[in-house]
């Protein structure tokens, strides 16, 4: 008997006729050239993508460099950019700013407008980490205490803040408000000076540039604010019971101010 029965199917397989049409020689015995071109492009896209990898690692370090400040910029371009921004945030506090500690009440030497103000000062000076003198030096040639002072210029105020530097809501006059912006900006000059309470003064005036610039290139109305302050401010460090400084000023014109707002204070 013949071992193939006829009536068994014949399996087709890749070399059969009927299979013709879904199968070719190589896919069964590659073609040893397509082998190695296959293996050279495996290869090359594994390379490619080592080399994709350590571009991205390398590129966050890239940008991070790029975009750190350039040590030695001109200090004038970064007093300007400085003042181009919002300069005192609403919920900034001084509590970074390590100067004179607060000693309790504000020397004799000034006004009684600005004696006035002293219980706010002392709390003043608690919430923003100054010298309450410094706070009663600044308010004396600003205000001389009135709280509703308003400049030719437009500074607002016990501390005479320019309107830019309050939010649209905000109330100028109020002098917590007031004191806020004003003693906030004043700090502002103390980080920009390491801590020079004197500069600061002349940068409470005259902004940046005359905290980080010299002297003889201030305005005149800046160089008589740091003399004045320089002046009173030592006065009242030193416990003494008057202040030359603070006479001549009340001379050169400080006084009619001090008039205006014991009105406004009811200060007889």
């Amino acid at each position: 008997m013949s071992p193939y029965n006829e009536s068994v199917s014949v399996i087709n397989t890749p070399f059969g006729n009927a299979a013709d049409d879904m199968w070719e020689y190589e896919d069964i015995y590659p073609n040893p050239q397509y082998s190695t071109q296959n293996r050279m492009l495996f290869i090359l896209a594994i390379v490619s993508m080592i080399v994709i990898s350590l571009s991205l690692i390398a590129l966050p370090r890239e940008i991070t460099a790029g975009s750190l400040p350039i040590i030695g910029q001109n200090e004038t371009d970064i007093a300007l950019n400085v003042e181009n921004t919002d300069t005192i945030a609403e919920d900034q506090t001084a509590s970074d700013i390590t100067i004179t500690s607060p000693s309790g009440s504000i020397s004799s030497i000034f006004t009684p407008e600005v004696q006035h103000w002293e219980s706010k000062i002392i709390e003043w000076s608690e919430a923003f980490s100054l010298d309450p003198n410094i706070i009663a030096t600044i308010m004396q040639i600003e205000s001389c205490g009135n709280p509703e002072a308003v400049s030719v210029a437009g500074a607002q105020g016990l501390f005479q803040v320019m309107p830019f530097h309050f939010s649209g809501n905000e109330n100028m006059l109020d002098p917590d408000t007031n004191a806020m912006r004003g003693l906030n900006f004043y700090n502002e000059q103390l980080r920009y000076t390491g801590n020079d309470e004197l500069l600061s003064f002349a940068g409470y005036n005259g902004g940046y540039a005359a905290s980080g610039g010299n002297y003889a290139n201030w305005p005149d109305e800046t160089k008589r604010y740091y003399n004045w302050a320089k002046g009173i401010y030592a006065d009242a460090q030193s416990g003494a019971t008057s202040s030359e400084t603070l006479e001549t000023w009340l001379a050169a014109g400080g006084a009619a101010g001090c008039q205006i707002a014991a009105a406004k204070l009811n200060i007889n």
